[in-house]
C-alpha cells in the first residue's frame, strides 16, 4: 500500500491561506476567487496525493470564513441532462444541494446559487423553485452576449450588465461549483463589471489544484489530471505566456491558456487599465506542489489513478456513457507511463478467482462467473466469487470482514434463516427473478445477523477498515454493488464485462 505521509495538509493550509490573503490585500480588499475542483470530498486529490485530506479546502475556508462570502454556480445544461458526479453517483444539482448542507454543518453559509447559461430549461426551473422554496437565494445568468470574441459587447449592459448583480459584504468572495464548465469564471467577471460600474475596485484570481503548475509537464500527478478530464478533452501544456513573461516554466491546462487573451482583454476593459496578470499561471493561487513531502509515493499513487481511470473509461464506454476517443486517450496515458493491468495488484487475483469459479459446478449467474479482489491495508489480498446466494462483491466484502475479524472460514456470518427469508421476499413478494444478494442487501443482512451472531458483530465493526482499500471486479458492478462499494469508501475498478446477459439491470 502507498505511504500515507506524502502530503502535508498543515503546510498546504498555511501556504494557501497566506497566498489568498496576500491577493485580497493586493486588490483593494475585494477579491473574487474562482474555486476549481471539488470543494468537499476531493477524492481524486486524495488518491494522487497520499495523505491529502479530501476536505482540506473546507478547513481552509473555516480559517477564512469571517472574511469570505460563498457563491455556488451550476450550469443549467448540466441540470437538464442530469450530469452525474461519479464518486457519489448523484446528479450535479443534488450535489449542489448536498454541498450547501455540508457547508452549513461546518458553520459556513452559502450566500446564493447562480444558475448559469439559464434559458428557462424545465429541469433548471424546477431546481430554482426547489431551492427558493427552501429559503436559498437563487440568481440566473443567461449566456453572455458576444462571448468570447466581442469584448465590447461582453463588457457592456448587453453582456455582463444583463446579469443580476449579487451584493456581497466580505472582502473575499469564493465562487465555486460542482464541476468544470459551471460558469464560475463568467460569474466572477460579471461581478467585477458591476463593481467597477459602482465605483468599487475589485480583483479576480483562480484556485485550481490541478494541474500542479510547479511539477513537470509529464509528472504522473499532472497526467492523472489529464486522464480524469479525458472526456472533456482537457490537456496540459507549458504556459507559454508565463515562459515569455518571466523565462520560467509553468504547467497549465489548455482551456485556461486558450482563454487567457480574452480574459486579459476583458479585465482591461472592465478596469480601464493594464491587467495585473501576464499569464494564466499568474491568475492562480495554487500551492499544492509546495506541500508534497514524498514525491516517489505521489508518483506511484498517481500512476495507480491513471490505471483506475483506464478501467473506468472502458466500463463507461461499454455502458454507453463514454466515446471511443476518451478510452483511447486514457489508454495512451497508460502506455506512456509503461503501465499494464498487472501493475494494479488486485486485477490478477480477481480474474483468477473468476477462473476458479468457472471450474466449479453449480456456480455463477446464468453461466457467468465473476471474481473480485481487495487489497487490505496490510497488503493482504482477499478474493470473492459469485454464487446462487450472492454477488461477487458481496462475497468479497464478507470474506474481507471475516479475515479482519479473525473469524474462521467455516463459521457463517449470514445464517440460512436470514438468506432464505430475503430470497423468499425478493422472489415471492417482489417478483424478482434474481435472488442472489447484491452488496447493499448483504450488508443489511450482516447488520441483522449481528444482533444475534457475535461473529457477524465482529465482522460488521471491521467494515470501517476497508475505507481506501483497492478493489477490482471482473464484471461491471450492479447498482446495489456499486452503491455498497461507494459507501464503504473503497477504490474500485472493473473489467468492462457484464455480470448478466439481461439488458435491463434493476
Amino acid at each position: 500500500m502507498t505511504s500515507s505521509l506524502a502530503f502535508d495538509n498543515e503546510c498546504y493550509i498555511r501556504e494557501q491561506t497566506s497566498e489568498i490573503l496576500e491577493r485580497v490585500a493586493r486588490f483593494n480588499h475585494k477579491l473574487y476567487l474562482e474555486f476549481g475542483g471539488k470543494l468537499l470530498y476531493d477524492y481524486h486529490a486524495a488518491r494522487v496525493l497520499p495523505g491529502y485530506d479530501p476536505n482540506v479546502k473546507i478547513r481552509l475556508l473555516q480559517h477564512l470564513k469571517d472574511q469570505a462570502d460563498i457563491l455556488l454556480c451550476i450550469f443549467a445544461g448540466d441540470i437538464e441532462r442530469k450530469k452525474i458526479r461519479a464518486d457519489f453517483g448523484i446528479t450535479y444539482d443534488a450535489d449542489a444541494m448536498k454541498l450547501i448542507d455540508d457547508l452549513k454543518i461546518r458553520g459556513i453559509n452559502v450566500l446564493g446559487v447562480v444558475i448559469t447559461r439559464f434559458d428557462n430549461q424545465p429541469a433548471a426551473l424546477h431546481f430554482k423553485n426547489k431551492l427558493e422554496r427552501r429559503g436559498v437565494k437563487v440568481y440566473t445568468h443567461r449566456f453572455t452576449k458576444g462571448y468570447p470574441t466581442d469584448v465590447d459587447t461582453i463588457v457592456s449592459d448587453e453582456g455582463y450588465g444583463a446579469n443580476e448583480y449579487i451584493a456581497t459584504d466580505k472582502p473575499l468572495v469564493i465562487v465555486t461549483g460542482p464541476g468544470p464548465g459551471s460558469g464560475k469564471l463568467a460569474t466572477c467577471l460579471s461581478q467585477l463589471y458591476h463593481d467597477y460600474r459602482r465605483g468599487r475596485q475589485a480583483g479576480y484570481a483562480k484556485f485550481e489544484t490541478f494541474p500542479i503548475w510547479n511539477l513537470p509537464l509529464n509528472h504522473p500527478v499532472n497526467i492523472a489530471y489529464e486522464a480524469a478530464t479525458a472526456d472533456i478533452r482537457d490537456f496540459n501544456l507549458i504556459d507559454y505566456f508565463h515562459l515569455e513573461a518571466y523565462g520560467k516554466t509553468a504547467v497549465n491546462y489548455n482551456r485556461d491558456v486558450e482563454v487567457f487573451p480574452v480574459v486579459r482583454r476583458i479585465l482591461e476593459k472592465i478596469t480601464g487599465g493594464a491587467s495585473f496578470y501576464k499569464s494564466p499561471t499568474d491568475m492562480g493561487v495554487n500551492r499544492a506542489g509546495f506541500a508534497i513531502v514524498d514525491d516517489a509515493a505521489v508518483q506511484e499513487a498517481a500512476k495507480q489513478e491513471v490505471l483506475r481511470r483506464c478501467f473506468r473509461s472502458q466500463c463507461e464506454y461499454a455502458v454507453g456513457f463514454a466515446d471511443k476517443e476518451t478510452v483511447q486517450r486514457v489508454d495512451l496515458f497508460v502506455r506512456n507511463l509503461n503501465l499494464t493491468p498487472a501493475c494494479r495488484v488486485v486485477v490478477a487475483p480477481a480474474r483468477q478467482a473468476a477462473e476458479t469459479a468457472a471450474n466449479q459446478e453449480g456456480k455463477g449467474n446464468n453461466g457467468i462467473y465473476c471474481g473480485a479482489a481487495i487489497q487490505l491495508r496490510d497488503g493482504t489480498i482477499v478474493t470473492g466469487t459469485n454464487s446462487p446466494l450472492m454477488h461477487a462483491a458481496s462475497s468479497l466484502i464478507l470474506h474481507a470482514a471475516k479475515h479482519l475479524a479473525g473469524v474462521p472460514a467455516k463459521i457463517k456470518l449470514l445464517p440460512t434463516s436470514i438468506t432464505r427469508s430475503i430470497s423468499h421476499f425478493k422472489q415471492e413478494i417482489l417478483g424478482e427473478r434474481a435472488v442472489s444478494l447484491d452488496l447493499q442487501e448483504a450488508l443489511i443482512a450482516l447488520s441483522i445477523s449481528a444482533t444475534s451472531n457475535p461473529a457477524a458483530e465482529l465482522a460488521l465493526e471491521k467494515l470501517k477498515e476497508l475505507k481506501g482499500c483497492e478493489v477490482h471486479t471482473t464484471h461491471i458492478p450492479s447498482p446495489g454493488d456499486e452503491a455498497g462499494l461507494r459507501r464503504l469508501g473503497v477504490n474500485v475498478t472493473s473489467d468492462p464485462n457484464f455480470a448478466t446477459k439481461n439488458l435491463f439491470i434493476g
